[in-house]
Formats: structure tokens, C-alpha cells, sequence
């Protein structure tokens, strides 16, 4: 990973014209695959979803205009222009800006609030990053029974064998895919804005819909069924809080070029253009046009190269969400709240690209499940929205107290502001509530499970550490008894320590049953941060403890890979040079026991006793050599 001068540096190059546009084009593959593959059920899910809207001038541009407005609102201003100014050394999402609010709040109360949130927040990504693929495959394949009704039964099939592919693929990296993205990307979105110009300039009365009155005059004539409607409106908005997490990938001028100058345009073209295709027909006609007007905006001719765009499209949006699910947990293990995975990086070069197997396998078979269960993608619609509302609703929350305790804004300007996020959000949020019933449960269910246990392992974690240090033996005390109780031998010795203080339980267990020290004895601690990355200048503090023990930490960024070997290598004032061939690696493996007055419910207390017992082992997380590496087992009660 980058460290702060690399950061500096890539900064620096982002602000030339020509890196920018560079920067801005490759933006276009990766971060808005999402958002930009909305068209193809955002509008129709309006009209003929559970919430069925008539076809006529009045919906139509109310619809339109909602959308308008619901981007500039909550994807242009919250997203692109107010959260890409909270950066965390570069990076975005909730969990960066979690970790730059944690330093910023001295509140404990709040603090754990805020916490609360961030990883709330995350557990909905979940949920969410599990109905992206399939609705998105889903939408595009049926396009196929545009091209011809008869293909209808081969729907799902085909859908199911696109995502198995899709993920069968993750595990060799997306490096070499990647550099197709934008290319696909670019044409697709290309496509969009000409098919939706075609259909303007056909109909241009459609460009009355720019007015937000429609959307308030929907409102007055529906009320209920146009607030429902929200329901539907929201899904244009999906995938805008992606704009915020890859923030540190391209830098948020290039990410901003590519919105306003690109990606924004072709979209609202698009919508406009399924409007005034839909406002020129009448009755049946406009009733059937309604059904799939995202790939009716096609003539004939170029219908079934169309589905095969967006559905290249929708693979690619696929894999981003994919990628982020990767990345999401990769932070939350580095922050403390999901316990050691496997995680495996595909790139020599890229090393922000990783694999986690077990995140990759249970999203392979959730997709599947929604993909069989749930059939088409109107029905998955049901299910999607509530975890993109819920997640926008946190980050307006979280939003104000970084506007007020961070940034301090005068109040006069934060209440208007974020008065109108919250409406806004609030709305989406309470109108996807009514799909509950059909659906919206899913990425609900799924939030709770992952909520469960990101705050079951994080407490269980604090738990343990506590009373580890309850019991652990001053380094002082145990430095001038051990060295005269045990014979020295030659070589390097390594003692993992969760704490920076004590002396680690398989230190003890050695000395007590091996009778023997090294040479040189360092107790090692890794610290991640709560920011991104840090500096290679201050990657290990070092304290001589004398006659040959060494205490040392190491710092990380939550963003950063903890690969302990590759540290050593650069230290040389701890005794000498490390030579991995003379140097062994102490872990100690904690098993717990039955507490008889437990500080957390029995139920947590067995959760979190499963999850330690099957959390990858230190040696493969830290990456440490495996044939210098011993484990000491210990037993603890919480």
C-alpha cells in the first residue's frame, strides 16, 4: 500500500489535465457501473411496480422530474460535492469517515453512537452488495424476451450461469478484466445518451420535466401513491455512495470530472429519453412500451446488441460491488470488527486487490438463492432499496456531525442543509419500508446477521484483551527473573502480543515448559490505525528492555496489508539485521472457557467463541513463514 509521500505524490499527479482525464476515463470502468446500470429497471419499476403509476403526462414527468432532482440532490451535492471533502487521507465510505470522526469526537457517549451507525452502515452493505448482482444480471438478460418472448424460460437460467462465472472469476484477480471495464464503460454510456437523445428530440416537450414543479405537482395530484412511488424513484440513486468509497483509487477531482462532465449527462439523457418515448405513445401502446422501455429506446436491428451491452454492463457493476464487499471487510478486520479471513492479493503490483474466499462464496450462493427465489427482476426490486436508503440515511447522520464537531460550520448553514438530506433520505427510506412485506426483509435480515456479528466480535475482542491484562505479568519484573532462570540460546525469537503492555501468555508458557530464551527476544505488537495508511518513516516504534529483550510495535493503516516479514526486512537497530533462517515466531492461541458471571449474553459469548475458534491463524493473516512459526495455547474467561 501507498505510503503518505506515495499519497502526496499520486495527488500531485492527479492534478496534471492530462493524469486527470486518465484518471476520470479509468473511473468510469470501475466506480459507476452501478448507478449507470439503473436505467434498466429504475423508470419502468415506477410504473409497473408494486406501486402500479397510470401512464400519462402528469406521472411521466412527475417520475422524470423526481429523478432530476434526486440525483442532483442526493448524488451531485451530498455525494460529489459535500462527502468526497471528507477524505481520510485520500480515502472514502463509512468506514473511513467513521475512523476520521472517532478522532475527531471526544464524546464517549457519542463516540459509540457514531460507531453504532458506521457499522450499521456497513452491515446494510451486505445486504446490498448481495442484490446488486443478481437484479442487475437479471434486468439485463431479460432483455433477451424483448428480442424474442419466446426466450423467457431461459431467463434465470442464463442469469444463474453469468453470476457463477462471475464469481468463479474473483479468485484470479480482475487486473487483466479491469482494463476492459472503461472501454465498455464508455461505449455503454455512449449508448444511453444517444438512444435517450433520439427519443428527445422526437418528443422535446419532455424537457419541461427540468422543472421541479412536475415533481411537486405528481405530489399534489397522488399524494400516497407518489410517495410511494419514492419507493421505485430511489433506484435511480443506487450505487452513489460507490462515488465516495473509491475516492482514494482516483482522486475526487478525476471522479468529479467523470460525474458532471460524463456519466451525469449520458444518465439523465437516458431517463429523459425513456420519458418521451413513453409520453408519445398512447394507450396499449404506451402500457406495453412501459414493461422494458430501456431496451425498446433501441430500433429492432440493434435490440440484441443492446441486451449484450447492458449485459456486459451489469457484469462489470457486478464486479465492482464484488470488489467492494472485498475491500469493506478487508477494513473492518484491519478496524477491529470482523475477526482474521484468508484473504489472498491477485496483483503483485495493485495491492488494494484482494480476495477474500469465505466473503466470495457466501455472496456466490445468496445471489443464486435471490436469482431462483424471486425469478425476475421486478421482484428483486422489492427486495432492493431498503439497504441503499438505510445506508444514504446513516451517512446524512453521520454527515451533520462532521459538518458541526469536524468542520464546525456555522449551524445557520448545517440545519437547512442537512434538513434537506434528511427529508430527502428520509423519505426514500420510509417509502422502500412498504417492500418490506415483499421482500425488503432480505437485506434487512441480512444487515441484522452482519450488525450481530461485527459488534459480537468487537466486544468479544475488548473482552478478551481485558482479561488478558488482568493477568499479565509486568515486562519489568519478568525481565530480571527470566534471565537468570533460563539458558540462553542462539537465534531470534518473536513473541506475538495483542497488548503493549505485559508479557504475552506464550512467552510464559515457553520459558515455564522449554526452559530456554533466545539471544534476542522481541515482544511485537501490530497497531492498526484509524487512517488509511501509514508512512514507512513511522512504521515500528522500538523500546530496548535490556539484556536482549525488545519490545516492538508496528503501525498500519486499515487500508495497508500487515505483512510482518516485509517490516523486518527494513529494521536494523533492534539488535542487528533479522535473518528469517534464525528468527522463530511465538503465537499464542486463546481457547475460552465458561464464565460463571459472563460480560455478555450466553448466546454472544458462544457466537464470538466460534468465530475465534474459525478466524484465520495469526502466522497466515500477519503472513509470517510457516515453517518459523510455533503456537502456545492459553485459556481465557470473559
Amino acid at each position: 500500500m501507498p505510503d503518505d509521500a506515495q499519497m502526496v505524490s499520486a495527488h500531485t499527479r492527479r492534478d496534471a489535465p492530462s493524469a486527470k482525464a486518465k484518471l476520470a476515463f479509468s473511473a468510469v470502468g470501475i466506480v459507476f457501473g452501478d448507478i449507470g446500470t439503473s436505467p434498466i429497471y429504475a423508470f419502468r419499476e415506477t410504473f409497473v411496480g408494486p406501486h402500479p403509476l397510470a401512464i400519462d403526462r402528469i406521472h411521466v414527468f412527475g417520475v422524470v422530474s423526481l429523478i432530476l432532482w434526486s440525483m442532483i440532490l442526493v448524488v451531485a451535492v451530498k455525494y460529489v460535492v459535500i462527502l468526497m471533502r471528507a477524505d481520510n487521507k485520500g480515502q472514502g465510505g463509512t468506514l473511513a469517515l467513521l475512523a476520521l470522526l472517532m478522532r475527531q469526537v471526544n464524546s464517549a457517549k457519542r463516540g459509540s453512537l457514531i460507531v453504532v451507525l458506521g457499522v450499521f452502515a456497513t452491515a446494510l452493505f451486505y445486504g446490498d452488495s448481495m442484490i446488486t448482482p443478481a437484479i442487475s444480471v437479471l434486468s439485463a438478460v431479460e432483455g433477451l424476451t424483448v428480442v424474442q418472448a419466446g426466450l423467457e424460460p431461459l431467463v434465470v437460467p442464463i442469469a444463474v450461469v453469468l453470476l457463477i462465472m462471475l464469481f468463479m472469476i474473483q479468485k484470479s484477480g480482475t487486473s487483466k478484466v479491469g482494463a476492459l471495464f472503461a472501454p465498455v464503460m464508455i461505449v455503454y454510456f455512449l449508448v444511453l445518451a444517444v438512444l435517450g437523445m433520439i427519443q428527445i428530440v422526437n418528443n422535446p416537450v419532455i424537457l419541461y420535466a427540468i422543472n421541479p414543479y412536475y415533481a411537486l405537482q405528481f405530489f399534489m395530484v397522488d399524494k400516497w401513491t407518489a410517495f410511494l412511488a419514492l419507493g421505485s424513484v430511489v433506484l435511480a440513486v443506487t450505487g452513489s455512495e460507490a462515488l465516495y468509497a473509491d475516492m482514494g483509487h482516483f482522486g475526487k477531482g478525476p471522479l468529479r470530472l467523470s460525474w458532471f462532465g460524463f456519466v451525469m449527462p449520458a444518465l439523465l439523457i437516458n431517463y429523459f429519453g425513456q420519458g418521451a418515448m413513453i409520453d408519445g405513445l398512447d394507450g396499449a401502446a404506451a402500457q406495453q412500451a412501459v414493461e422494458n422501455p430501456f431496451f425498446l429506446l433501441a430500433p429492432d436491428m440493434l435490440r440484441l446488441p443492446m441486451v449484450i451491452l447492458a449485459t456486459m454492463a451489469t457484469f462489470i457493476a457486478s464486479q465492482a460491488v464484488i470488489s467492494g464487499a472485498f475491500s469493506v471487510t478487508h477494513q473492518a478486520i484491519q478496524l477491529g470488527f470482523v475477526p482474521r479471513l484468508s484473504t489472498q492479493h491477485t496483483s503483485e503490483s495493485e495491492q488494494g486487490q484482494i480476495y477474500i474466499p469465505i466473503i466470495n462464496w457466501v455472496l456466490m450462493i445468496a445471489v443464486l438463492i435471490l436469482v431462483i427465489t424471486f425469478k425476475n427482476s421486478s421482484n428483486l426490486a422489492s427486495a432492493y432499496g431498503i439497504a441503499v436508503t438505510g445506508a444514504m440515511l446513516i451517512d446524512t447522520c453521520l454527515l451533520a456531525v462532521l459538518l458541526v464537531s469536524v468542520w464546525r460550520w456555522k449551524l445557520f448553514w448545517v440545519v437547512p442543509l442537512v434538513a434537506i438530506f434528511f427529508l430527502v433520505d428520509g423519505a426514500y427510506f420510509v417509502a422502500n419500508t412498504t417492500k418490506i412485506p415483499d421482500g425488503g426483509w432480505f437485506p434487512l435480515l441480512i444487515g441484522a446477521v452482519a450488525f450481530t456479528l461485527l459488534t459480537t466480535w468487537s466486544k468479544g475482542r475488548k473482552l478478551m484483551r481485558e482479561r488478558m491484562m488482568e493477568v499479565a505479568l509486568p515486562i519489568e519484573i519478568f525481565t530480571k527473573s527470566a534471565k537468570s532462570s533460563a539458558t540462553r540460546v542462539s537465534g531470534t525469537a518473536i513473541f506475538m502480543s495483542s497488548s503493549t503492555r505485559g508479557v504475552p501468555s506464550a512467552l510464559l508458557h515457553n520459558i515455564k515448559h522449554n526452559k530456554v530464551l533466545h539471544e534476542r527476544v522481541v515482544i511485537m505488537t501490530v497497531e492498526i490505525q484509524d487512517v488509511p495508511f501509514v508512512d514507512e518513516s513511522e512504521r515500528y516504534h522500538l523500546t530496548d528492555l535490556g539484556d536482549g529483550f525488545w519490545r516492538m510495535i508496528l503501525h498500519y493503516g486499515f487500508m495497508q496489508e500487515t505483512n510482518v516479514p516485509l517490516a523486518l526486512l527494513a529494521i536494523d537497530d533492534c539488535g542487528g539485521k533479522f535473518d528469517m533462517m534464525q528468527t522463530s515466531f511465538f503465537l499464542s492461541r486463546q481457547t475460552l472457557l465458561p464464565s460463571e458471571k459472563p460480560a455478555m449474553a450466553m448466546w454472544r459469548e458462544k457466537l464470538f467463541s466460534w468465530m475465534l475458534r474459525n478466524a484465520a491463524t495469526a502466522m497466515e493473516f500477519f503472513r509470517l513463514p510457516t515453517n518459523r512459526v510455533v503456537e502456545l495455547g492459553s485459556q481465557v474467561r470473559i
